[in-house]
């Protein structure tokens, strides 16, 4: 069925930062269209300009959206929705001086959501990732990466990723779910080393559910003290013999070359890059992977923010993601991080946006998103706000309406 909207105050098209594939972006590249009307079908868009052009073909049946701005789709590329319990004491406690690394050390931490989630059934945990993703959707999100990684045994892995394939068929279409495998999130304390761990869990694990097309993309926590270069490559080896893409959580504790090793495997993205080096920026900046950066989890620990300057002027492509989770950022709402960061990072206004739609669909290797042109595909939000520059400039006041 075809649908038309006219008169939409703005249409944030993007489709001059889709022209330089998100890099070194200008105000301009924006690509806004005051009074602007849209008109697509179920699979993709069909026609876009100022209201005051549209074919007359297109006019009956119009549905008048003034007073709204329409976007590409908000993408949040990477969350941790499915877990249990809460970490609320853990916060308390780094505000009164302890790390992270500490807090992991006494049992808190990833483990420590690890022993809640297990306490957990299939059923629970899909009722809490789904009233989570309702959540996220309610701010204009429309898709959302959903990772593994706190059930860290055989058996709740499996679980998990079953319960994302799940919450993948319950959303359709209107929110894509991406299933992102992070069985390397952390190594339990029953198992001696990483290797073994990955050894006895990760890769038969993937490889029994490799057959079954339901993981994305898989994923690694590469850091000291978590998984080593050689586990990572192992998982990315396996990965790419399965046809299945590559994430990496890289350089956020250390700097461990995490970015260049997710460059040497063609990754989608690699993500945190709190620590990344300049031989890390470099390696990006040539490279087809995302960096994305999560501000929220800097914020949320009281970490320095990556150095995302520095990259966006080397050519380096940048998306902006949440990172919602149980422990190091407990806050869903990955445009309100995008607005608040958005100073701190330096970021220009097509840098912010492009961010959390254009360059976060392609940090999930969603290419045919993340623009309004012409043939792409029909995923929007839509806000009821006077300009596009009142949704950011509102910290999290939320504009976002259903599409009629």
């Amino acid at each position: 069925m075809i649908k038309t909207y006219i008169h939409l105050n703005e249409i944030l098209t993007l489709q001059g930062a889709h022209d330089k594939d998100g890099r070194n972006l200008k105000p301009s590249d924006l690509s806004l269209i005051a009074d602007g009307a849209i008109v697509f079908d179920d699979s993709k868009i069909l026609w876009i300009g100022q209201s005051s052009d549209l074919p007359l073909e297109y006019r009956n049946n119009a549905i008048n959206l003034k007073d709204h701005v329409l976007t590409p789709e908000l993408v949040d590329s990477h969350t941790h929705v499915v877990f249990g319990g809460n970490r609320a004491q853990e916060y308390a406690d780094r505000l009164n001086g302890m790390s992270y690394e500490d807090i992991a050390k006494r049992g808190g931490g990833i483990l420590f959501t690890m022993t809640e989630t297990q306490k957990l059934t299939s059923d629970e945990l899909l009722k809490l990732a789904i009233t989570r993703i309702n959540s996220i959707h309610s701010y204009g999100v429309g898709t959302i990466e959903v990772k593994s990684g706190y059930g860290l045994d055989y058996q709740k892995e499996k679980e998990l990723t079953l319960i994302i394939a799940d919450l993948k068929k319950h959303f359709s279409p209107n929110v894509q779910i991406f299933n992102t495998f992070l069985a390397a999130h952390d190594v339990p304390r029953n198992f001696k080393s990483s290797s073994h761990y990955l050894s006895e869990v990760v890769l038969p694990l993937l490889q029994e559910l490799a057959p079954l097309k339901i993981i994305d993309a898989v994923d690694i926590f590469h850091e000291k003290n978590y998984f080593t270069d050689a586990d990572t490559r192992a998982l990315f080896n396996l990965a790419q013999n399965l046809e299945i893409p590559i994430k990496i959580h890289a350089d956020e504790l250390n700097t461990n070359r995490g970015a260049e090793l997710a460059v040497s495997y063609n990754a989608l993205s690699a993500d945190h890059l709190l620590k990344i080096s300049d031989e890390g920026i470099k390696a990006l900046a040539t490279s087809k992977t995302v960096a994305t950066l999560l501000p929220g989890t800097a914020f949320f620990l009281g970490k320095p923010l990556a150095p995302a300057r520095k990259m966006l002027d080397q050519n380096v492509k940048v998306a902006i993601a949440s990172d919602y989770n149980p422990g190091s950022c407990h806050c869903d709402n990955v445009l309100m991080i995008a607005s608040i960061a958005a100073a701190q990072l330096k970021l220009n206004q097509t840098e912010l946006w492009c961010g959390i739609t254009h360059n976060a669909a392609h940090a999930l290797g969603k290419f045919n998103q993340g623009v309004l042109a012409v043939a792409k595909a029909p995923r929007f939000s839509l806000f009821k706000a006077e300009s596009l520059s009142h949704i950011t400039y509102h910290w999290g006041k939320n504009f976002s309406v259903s599409l009629p």
